[in-house]
């Protein structure tokens, strides 16, 4: 199959879009849009154990999603927002590619 460069600059990353697609990364996600937490805090809030807890937000800081910030003898974990106004923004163009493409345009013809 191949595909054009125009269509792979404004694919979203599927790592980054599979990262996000945990329903308790997700969660984590959204908790940490509030406000700054440590992993006691977010296994109070999830109900998680620590442990899974850990894990994921071990994935979420090496996707770039979120970064630490030792206070003592615990991390606290903050949201990189830039990260996910960049995933936005390839859904907004393909959205937006999508709905400036006529119907005819976007209808390829069978061999």
């Amino acid at each position: 199959m191949m595909t054009s460069a125009k269509t792979e600059l404004i694919t979203p990353d599927a790592d980054l879009v599979r990262v996000l697609a945990d329903p308790l990364r997700l969660r984590i996600v959204t908790l940490l849009a509030h406000e700054t937490l440590c992993t006691t805090h977010l296994v109070a809030e999830t109900g998680a154990r620590q442990t899974n807890l850990s894990n994921h937000l071990r994935v979420l800081r090496e996707a770039g999603v979120v970064e630490t910030e030792p206070c003592g003898r615990f991390t606290y974990y903050r949201l990189r927002p830039d990260v996910l106004t960049a995933i936005a923004g390839a859904f907004t163009a393909l959205a937006e590619t999508a709905r400036t493409t006529t119907a005819t345009d976007r209808k390829r013809p069978c061999p």
